[in-house]
């Protein structure tokens, strides 16, 4: 998940109340994963601060599940050092289990239970869980907590694996595009979610194909393209770019312009025109520019 990494203008570290959790939740240094002669993943340097969310974003096959699947537990690294709550994921126990939570992409199958039955099952699991009933309340279930999983709508089951993954009370949450199959209604109700998780101190690590999400949320994208983290900063600073300058030229040629400067090329234009400027519009950079420069010169196809 990584390359070339950018400028680390990081909000300050907030401390955690969910244990003791170390300075960095996850550290990544020189990762490698290789299937044979394909490499998966390139030499990934990837951190995560305690009460921090880091957005990974890239195309198809960038390394972003092969990554996260490391961290996780899930998959044996082929080199590199790796530490996840301070714990080698490679050889962690369930204690280190029961801090972790995940969403999966794929969704929950216990299709002949209930949500309630389901979420009361899982809570089993974890030495301290939050309050089953309140969980199925702030994922949005509480009018679905009597019915089967498998009369579900995809949203629906997509909102019991996020439940799924907070029941635990996690000091880590790792969320697999979570608001895949929301409506906007819903996505939002989950980004106060997970707001609320960090105000109690959670680190979270999201992957998403919404860059509206990764910015809303995360303190700092990570953008993988090749096996490599080819930025990393701030979503502000990922969208530090040139302004994009139109208008239409008096022959009515269409024209355009990127410049750093675009009060002094406006000025310029108005003077040379005389005054109004035809079809003048002015494009400040946004994260969807800056994120398809980036695959561009990477070499990958803009596909999340």
């Amino acid at each position: 998940m990584r390359g070339s990494p950018g400028r680390r203008l990081c909000r300050p570290r907030r401390a955690g109340t969910l244990g003791s959790v170390p300075p960095d939740a996850v550290a990544a240094s020189g990762l490698t994963k290789r299937y044979g002669p394909q490499w998966a993943l390139r030499g990934i340097d990837l951190s995560v601060a305690a009460g921090e969310c880091l957005a990974l974003l890239g195309p198809n096959g960038a390394g972003k599940t092969t990554t996260v699947e490391i961290l996780e537990g899930y998959r044996a690294r082929s080199a590199g050092s790796v530490r996840v709550l301070g714990v080698d994921p490679d050889r962690a126990g369930p204690a280190w289990r029961a801090r972790i939570g995940i969403v999966l992409q794929d969704a929950t199958d216990q299709g002949q239970l209930t949500v309630a039955e389901v979420v009361h099952h899982f809570a089993g699991y974890y030495p301290a869980p939050r309050d089953p009933e309140e969980v199925i309340a702030a994922v949005g279930l509480t009018a679905k907590r009597a019915a089967r999983v498998a009369g579900l709508s995809g949203g629906q089951r997509r909102r019991l694996d996020v439940a799924l993954g907070i029941v635990g009370r996690p000091e880590l949450l790792f969320l697999d595009e979570p608001t895949t199959g929301f409506d906007a209604e819903a996505r939002r109700d989950f980004w106060g979610l997970i707001d609320a998780l960090r105000r109690q101190g959670t680190t979270v690590l999201l992957t998403t194909h919404y860059l509206e999400e990764a910015e809303r949320l995360a303190d700092r994208l990570a953008v993988i393209a090749g096996g490599r983290v080819v930025a990393d900063d701030t979503p502000a600073g990922l969208r530090r770019g040139p302004t994009t300058v139109s208008w239409r030229a008096p022959d009515g040629r269409p024209c355009q312009r990127e410049t750093t400067g675009p009060t002094q090329l406006v000025a310029e234009l108005a003077a040379a025109f005389g005054g109004e400027v035809p079809q003048l519009a002015v494009h400040p950079p946004t994260l969807e520019t800056a994120y398809l420069r980036l695959l561009a010169a990477a070499g990958e196809e803009a596909v999340a």
